[in-house]
């Protein structure tokens, strides 16, 4: 859990920092800036999302966790949540993007092998490198992001420490089933969320991103079932 809670402070500190920082930028300066976070966001999705290796798996996935993640309004409760915790910032004279904020860096935070293999080593063997590394990088793209977006990115930070503790206190039960071809088709997912993030940055779309959050869980038991099934397998890995 060391790597965790470094992983989730230098993520607080970074924040905390770009907030300080968001005072000195002017309001056309801040656009430009997002502008162009929003375009290597974009990069960093479209990158990413090339590890994945079957088409069929990302559509299912995508597909299926879209309609648990609308049945389940999760894109509302978290704006509800976050429309709740601005007001009372704005009481306080912020007027931050909480919701936005708060999605946009937990999934950039919580997406990608380091957030799955890191907890792993860490819970395993004690080895927290994977994490320290991830906590330096984290903790560098807080400052910008929340020079932008405020203080709604330090809130990320909880759902980094449960995602990536649970990680580490299961890494017994779950190594076993973290197959490279598990790793990349849920990395796959989340940066196809991230390039989302970045189309929504840019005002390209305004899609409900976290209504498809689900499908990263529904990619992974997906996948652990085709393993042990050879001739699907073989259909979607040959």
């Amino acid at each position: 859990m060391i790597g965790t809670l470094v992983n989730a402070g230098a993520i607080i500190i970074g924040a905390l920092i770009g907030t300080l920082l968001r005072r000195g930028i002017g309001q056309k300066l801040g656009d430009t800036v997002m502008a162009g976070i929003g375009l290597c966001v974009l990069f960093i999705g479209i990158k990413g999302s090339l590890a994945g290796k079957s088409a069929l798996v990302l559509i299912v996935s995508m597909v299926l966790g879209g309609i648990v993640g609308h049945l389940c309004d999760l894109d509302g409760r978290i704006g509800r949540l976050g429309d709740r915790i601005q007001e009372r910032a704005r009481k306080r004279g912020s007027s931050s993007p909480v919701s936005q904020a708060f999605v946009t860096a937990t999934l950039l935070y919580c997406v990608g092998a380091m957030a799955i293999v890191g907890p792993i080593e860490s819970g395993m063997a004690g080895d927290h490198t994977t994490l320290f590394i991830k906590a330096l990088l984290d903790g560098i793209t807080a400052v910008i992001f929340a020079s932008q977006l405020g203080f709604g990115v330090a809130l990320s930070a909880i759902p980094v420490l449960v995602y990536q503790g649970a990680i580490a206190l299961l890494s017994g039960l779950i190594a076993p089933y973290m197959s490279e071809v598990v790793i990349a088709e849920t990395s796959c997912i989340g940066y196809v969320l991230i390039i989302g993030i970045g189309l929504n940055m840019l005002k390209i779309t305004r899609l409900k991103l976290m209504n498809y959050v689900p499908g990263i869980i529904i990619c992974a038991l997906l996948c652990v079932a085709v393993e042990r099934l050879p001739a699907v397998y073989a259909f979607l890995y040959a």
